[in-house]
């Protein structure tokens, strides 16, 4: 099994059918610090409304979207 990452804009996140990937809801995604994008994940086969969202990056493999999330697009800067 092979789990697939797509970064996507938060503005499509109403094209997403929740029941094809592993996030719950539009609620529950983990966003961007400026909260333009998210990301969702599938196990295998590529869920239908993908071909239809506007804006998305990858596909990515785990080792790449770890990459990504690590940046700080993805981490707020930590006050000290």
């Amino acid at each position: 099994m092979s789990r697939i990452y797509l970064v996507i804009p938060t503005s499509e996140l109403s094209k997403v059918d929740f029941s094809q990937v592993c996030e719950t809801s539009s609620e529950t995604v983990r966003k961007s610090v400026d909260e333009t994008k998210t990301f969702i994940k599938w196990d295998d086969t590529e869920p239908l409304f993908v071909s239809s969202i506007i804006g998305a990056e990858g596909p990515y493999n785990n080792s790449e979207i770890s990459t990504i999330l690590a940046t700080d697009v993805w981490v707020p800067d930590q006050l000290e």
